[in-house]
């Protein structure tokens, strides 16, 4: 119970990153329009390589090696604070890389002098020593408290072209504040360590080894934005950013599996228990089966009038985009299973490192041609391939260590359903008028026919869900 509950309390902080934005994005994208948006999302894909050098690898790092010493308090202390003074030193050394890019680079200059906010914020990042010891509740309400402040700010003080800087401090500075109120919590995890103890060094290269697959991973994340700026045009950025804002947003869910299931999964490996590991993740890889199918055909299927809808007229092409992007969930959700929740608790680090690597490779190379000829439609192509490698990749090289078809056994099921699913979807969709009453029926007649096709081919996840509620409803009746 407490995995399932560890997973909806990060589901929902990982869906809390994402939706405050999202809340303001239809506000936000006719007061700023697609030039505004897309200055942001261009100089915001510049600034993320900056907060990934900063903070190197040690998002995934720290949680697991936190995973690691949970049960000593002596070494869990001893462990955080090598860890993070590791991150404010690396943090210190990039903002002078940082000075040295603003001098050579001056387009933007003061929105990228805003945007580096998000780079001070890494340096006070704890979320990962939460996690580490699998305590997700306060990283949740702590956050919660902040987003609503942003998004309070955001509709209060953005009103016109001109806020484009305003809005850029905003959401950078509610990133810096929503790590600092992690910090009074850690005087009940944590102890004070003499300075002469830690040696913060030894944890640089096994971080480095983590900061590899991180950065390629950033790579076709941002790439696409800052090829986009480049080759095409601010505008065509901020219809793909809108779009795959949605799917991450979507992704986010089906994600919070990993970020759950890395410290689980690194201790049982730890203790030795190489069975229950492979047992957590046949079931965590149909887990993820059955919620990515339904959300990635379902955001597909309503593409069409939610993005006109929900950014504006302006925003029409981000329908096409959506449709073209959709199988990511699927896919991310799959490596998301076999990389974070299996290959690096197993420390498997440099099979999954080259998984990201050749990912990242497959959606530069594709990106050139696809965008100069295609423009903002090459964007999500390039992504779909990639992640697809990436998938297939993984699953090659652990062909031999599990058994691939367990992976497997009932997708065939889930598949049916989302594809009968979209069909109904997608049909009401182009029938039915576009408004926010329709969407929301095309919606539940989504989730109604996904659930009732479930029911009828009975996959196994499905009869156990069944099982384990009807114990639960006979022992409150006794």
């Amino acid at each position: 119970m407490k995995v399932v509950r560890n997973y909806l309390y990060n589901a929902s902080y990982q869906v809390l990153i994402l939706i405050t934005p999202l809340i303001t994005v239809p506000y936000v994208a006719r007061v700023l329009g697609p030039t505004g948006v897309g200055v942001y999302s261009y100089t915001n894909s510049i600034i993320m390589y900056f907060v990934l050098i900063g903070t190197i690898g040690i998002t995934v790092y720290g949680n697991q090696q936190v995973a690691f010493h949970r049960d000593s308090l002596y070494e869990r202390s001893k462990t955080f604070w090598e860890i993070e003074l590791l991150q404010m030193v690396n943090v210190l050394l990039t903002f002078i890389v940082f000075g040295i890019f603003l001098l050579l680079d001056r387009r933007y200059q003061l929105f990228m002098i805003f945007q580096s906010l998000q780079l001070l914020a890494g340096a006070f990042d704890v979320s990962w020593f939460f996690m580490g010891i699998e305590d997700f509740r306060k990283t949740v309400f702590r956050n919660t408290l902040v987003k609503l402040a942003t998004l309070a700010s955001i509709f209060i003080f953005i009103k016109t072209k001109d806020d484009l800087g305003l809005y850029i401090f905003i959401l950078a500075i509610s990133q810096l504040l929503g790590n600092l109120t992690l910090w009074p919590y850690l005087k009940r995890n944590v102890q004070i360590i003499s300075f002469k103890k830690l040696k913060i060094w030894h944890h640089y290269i096994p971080a480095l080894m983590l900061f590899v697959p991180q950065a390629a991973n950033l790579v076709y994340q941002q790439v696409n934005k800052t090829m986009l700026g480049n080759l095409d045009s601010v505008n065509s950025v901020a219809y793909y950013d809108y779009a795959d804002k949605l799917i991450k947003t979507v992704l986010a869910v089906v994600t919070a599996t990993g970020v759950v299931m890395l410290p689980h999964m690194a201790n049982l490996y730890a203790k030795g228990k190489i069975e229950s590991v492979k047992k957590y993740l046949y079931k965590s890889f149909e887990f993820v089966s059955l919620i990515a199918i339904p959300l990635g055909f379902g955001i597909a299927g309503i593409a069409t009038t939610l993005a006109p809808l929900y950014f504006g007229s302006d925003f029409s092409i981000s329908g096409l985009l959506l449709i073209i992007e959709a199988p990511v969930v699927i896919l991310i959700g799959w490596s998301n299973v076999i990389g974070q929740q299996y290959m690096m608790p197993t420390e498997q680090i440099p099979k999954y490192t080259a998984s990201v690597i050749v990912g990242a490779i497959v959606n530069i190379i594709l990106n050139v041609p696809l965008i100069i000829f295609l423009g903002a439609v090459g964007a999500p192509i390039a992504t779909v391939a990639a992640e697809l490698t990436v998938t297939v990749y993984q699953l090659f090289v652990v062909r031999k260590q599990i058994e691939i078809r367990l992976l497997f056994t009932d997708f065939y099921k889930y598949l049916i359903s989302g594809i009968i699913m979209f069909a109904l979807v997608f049909e009401l969709n182009i029938t039915m008028r576009a408004t926010v009453i329709n969407l929301v029926v095309q919606v539940l007649a989504g989730i109604v026919c996904y659930s009732g096709l479930l029911l009828i081919l009975r996959p196994r996840l499905v009869i156990e869900g069944k099982d384990i509620l009807r114990d639960k409803l006979r022992r409150r009746r006794n």
